[in-house]
């Protein structure tokens, strides 16, 4: 796995493993590199979820002058 990959590209491979993973015609040995690399995606695609939603703002109207506020949920 590339830690240079966008959310994207993580997106898709990701996508991939899980399609050989239930083709169920994967050999053990690389099922569990499949599975490892798949992982090491969740991981990278939640973490550029988690600065994506850090930099969300919010504009509002407050007397008349556009602000920013961060994202609450």
């Amino acid at each position: 796995m590339n830690s240079e990959m966008t959310f994207e590209q993580a997106l898709a491979r990701l996508e991939q493993i899980v399609k050989a993973l239930e083709g169920g015609n994967v050999p053990l040995e690389d099922l569990i590199k499949l599975f490892d690399e798949g992982t090491s995606l969740v991981k990278l695609c939640t973490e550029r979820l988690d600065k994506a939603e850090e930099k969300v703002k919010l504009l509002q109207m407050k007397d008349g002058v556009l602000t920013e506020e961060e994202f609450d949920e």
